[in-house]
């Protein structure tokens, strides 16, 4: 029996995987299992570089990261592709020999079957796209914060200065409204920005927590208090957050973060804590605190390079 079909085939297939109608192919940690996508083409494109999974930041070969649908999917198209082979090479082989005589006796063969179905599939949808800002990769997450897939630099830096220029874009927006829009736009510009150095810190600091000297403490540490995120990010790892700063600056900084408590806790209205832990000169207990546009653009300047120094001087430490 001549198998002229299947030999065509040989004995390895190159089996493509489609991407998504946005350019995305899926991805899957081989250790944590948490699915992502990434865009070919885009990020390191030179040589063959490992796969980094964003989440947990296992570090492993591109094939050891392809999804349970993909290889089913593969799987299917090998097997569709041996069996329409098969197929073919047996309907070769049919025949029909029709009776003769009175009494004749006739004989065929007649092949049927169809080959085995492809197992097709769709990449899910994800909840934040990020372009990382070393390598360019295109790449999509849940959640937020990631190690890119390509270069495995995490994006905690790009994510916070992603969110200072939205909280900039508020302060812009003020200018163009009526005052108590404005002043709405302004407290909410203050909030996000100190919301925005709490998740970069907390997440900068759980990266590097291996570094500390109580990795799980340095894992919980919260930056929506800063003066308490001082003490601990000195006491863990040994880096003093204030020095990114100079003294008048860090005395804003810390002012302006207990008007975002004050906001986010008490309407904005001033309490006694407030008094003590600022020395607020125009502070007046039971009354709105005041926040000035200028205050909070010279914040969001402050976080933004309290994010430089953190993450510089935790790149540092062995």
């Amino acid at each position: 029996m001549k198998m002229r079909h299947l030999r065509r085939l040989g004995n390895i297939f190159e089996i493509s995987i489609p991407p998504d109608e946005n350019g995305y192919v899926g991805r899957e940690c081989p250790e944590c299992e948490q699915y992502f996508k990434i865009t070919l083409g885009t990020g390191i494109t030179d040589g063959e570089p490992p796969c980094n999974c964003p989440y947990c930041g296992h570090c492993s070969g591109q094939d050891q990261f392809f999804t349970q649908a993909q290889i089913e999917y593969a799987q299917s198209v090998a097997i569709n592709k041996v069996t329409t082979a098969f197929i073919k090479d047996l309907k070769s082989l049919e025949f029909n020999h029709r009776p003769k005589g009175p009494f004749g006796i006739g004989i065929s063969m007649k092949v049927e079957g169809r080959p085995e179905p492809i197992c097709h599939y769709s990449e899910l949808q994800l909840e934040e796209e990020v372009i990382c800002d070393n390598c360019t990769l295109r790449y999509t997450i849940y959640g937020i914060f990631a190690y890119c897939p390509d270069c495995g630099r995490h994006n905690s830096r790009q994510i916070l200065d992603k969110n200072l220029a939205l909280a900039q874009k508020q302060i812009a927006l003020a200018s163009q409204v009526e005052a108590d829009l404005a002043a709405h736009l302004i407290s909410d510009a203050l909030e996000n920005g100190v919301s925005a150095f709490d998740g970069f810190g907390r997440e900068t600091c759980k990266v590097h927590a291996s570094k500390a000297t109580d990795p799980p403490k340095a894992e919980k540490i919260s930056f929506q208090n800063i003066s308490g995120a001082q003490k601990n990010v000195q006491q863990l790892f040994g880096i003093d957050l204030a020095s990114g700063l100079d003294a008048t600056e860090w005395t804003n900084a810390c002012r302006s973060f207990q008007k975002r408590h004050l906001l986010a806790h008490k309407m904005g209205i001033v309490d006694e804590a407030y008094v003590k832990a600022t020395a607020d000169p125009s502070a007046v207990v039971g009354r709105k605190v005041s926040i000035q546009t200028t205050e909070v653009e010279a914040l969001l300047d402050c976080i933004r390079r309290l994010g430089s120094h953190l993450t510089a001087e935790l790149e540092k430490k062995p």
